[in-house]
């Protein structure tokens, strides 16, 4: 089974992976801005977007269709673009196939591990029944009685699909997401060290990455530089496009 994606521009190419909830979706607008100098692949990670189901869910598995992908499209020589989840994906494809990506952009997570941060969102999720509702607004109002940031909500439902009868349910594998949440936090093999030419980008209202994590990343990226955005936090791309937009052409094209 082969992951979705979505292809735009011309260029050396450029992946793309989403985070947790998220899909290819979520990043078009950047994609479309980068496919100026670049080949853009977004990817749907399994158990997202229109990217099939299925039980296991890691990072280990998913950097394995990546893998799959890659192969199926002939891609031995990329530059590779994750955010939060898609981040660590890219760590783990990164530390076993390191010479197939010439440059690794990482925005707002580390080769840590992470503790379950998501599990209010999970719980919300599974209170409201998507199919019970006959439009987005519906949604929208039950989910806020659980979630009171309306970014986080519209995020959230852009998740939200008709099936074939016309009702509304989840796109993302949210049975599967809840079962397995803590290994989407899992730690990159400490010994691993990727010299692949890295940019960390973080937010500065983030703590996915603060400066006592800065020694291992260098450690572990040895070609690494981490730059802040200080008025974005952990959605650095939607919430300062223009910078983010800028540093990751600046590393790119430099």
């Amino acid at each position: 089974m082969l992951l979705n994606f979505v292809k735009l521009g011309q260029g050396k190419p450029l992946v793309v992976l989403h985070g947790l909830f998220g899909s290819l979706d979520n990043w078009m607008s950047v994609g479309r801005k980068l496919s100026i100098h670049r080949t853009v692949y977004l990817v749907d990670l399994r158990n997202h977007g229109a990217s099939f189901h299925h039980q296991d869910f890691d990072c280990q598995t998913m950097a394995g269709d990546l893998k799959s992908l890659l192969d199926h499209l002939d891609l031995t020589e990329i530059e590779l673009f994750g955010h939060s989840m898609g981040g660590k994906v890219a760590m783990f494809y990164a530390a076993e196939h390191s010479l197939d990506i010439g440059k690794m952009i990482i925005a707002d997570i580390g080769p840590k591990q992470y503790p379950v941060h998501h599990d209010h969102i999970i719980s919300s999720l599974q209170s409201i029944d998507p199919g019970s509702y006959s439009s987005r607004g519906e949604a929208d109002q039950q989910l806020s009685q659980y979630i009171s940031e309306k970014g986080t909500r519209q995020f959230l439902l852009k998740n939200l699909k008709r099936n074939s009868d016309g009702q509304f349910e989840w796109k993302m594998n949210l049975p599967v997401i809840s079962k397995n949440i803590h290994e989407v936090g899992q730690e990159l093999d400490p010994n691993a060290v990727i010299n692949t030419p890295t940019l960390f980008i973080r937010g500065g209202r983030s703590d996915y990455i603060v400066k006592n994590d800065y020694p291992d990343i260098h450690r572990q990226f040895p070609s690494s530089e981490i730059i802040t955005i200080p008025s974005a936090g952990h959605w650095v791309h939607a919430e300062a496009p223009q910078e983010f937009l800028q540093l990751a052409e600046n590393f790119l094209l430099q």
